[in-house]
């Protein structure tokens, strides 16, 4: 599984102008899963997401981690995460998960979230989303389980 996170003052979610998820400071993940990702990938990036210390001690340093600083997650799927991008011009998308494998670990994702931190987000899976952001840094890492 991959989750790009980005370090966020502030972010959003819409689809066909609603707003689905928003967080103020947090993280907000785009989440890509693949073929050989199973729970286990799930629980593994989760630790990390909640875990992984990105947030500004007073010594400026990244010691803190979102729940550290009592931030929002909002997670969103995002399938071209998956892409294979090793030739050609044009993305592969035969390295992401097929669509009912992919939402049912991502929704597995958003169950374990919100059982373990009060503070998620999420946007719609398979919809054609506008994510609206402030990267706060910028921070922005890619993490792999």
């Amino acid at each position: 599984m991959k989750g790009l996170l980005q370090r966020v003052s502030q972010a959003r979610v819409e689809v066909a102008g609603e707003i689905v998820g928003a967080i103020d400071q947090g993280l907000l993940v785009l989440v890509g899963v693949e073929p050989q990702d199973d729970r286990a990938s799930a629980d593994r990036l989760l630790h990390k997401l909640l875990n992984y210390r990105v947030f500004s001690d007073a010594e400026g340093r990244m010691n803190y981690s979102v729940q550290d600083v009592q931030g929002g997650l909002l997670l969103v799927s995002q399938f071209t995460l998956a892409a294979d991008t090793r030739k050609g011009l044009r993305p592969g998308f035969s390295t992401a998960a097929p669509p009912q494998q992919a939402a049912e670990l991502f929704d597995y994702l958003v169950r374990q979230a919100r059982e373990q931190w009060p503070q998620v987000a999420t946007g719609r899976f398979g919809a054609d989303m506008q994510v609206h952001l402030v990267n706060d840094g910028p921070v922005t890492l890619l993490l792999e389980t």
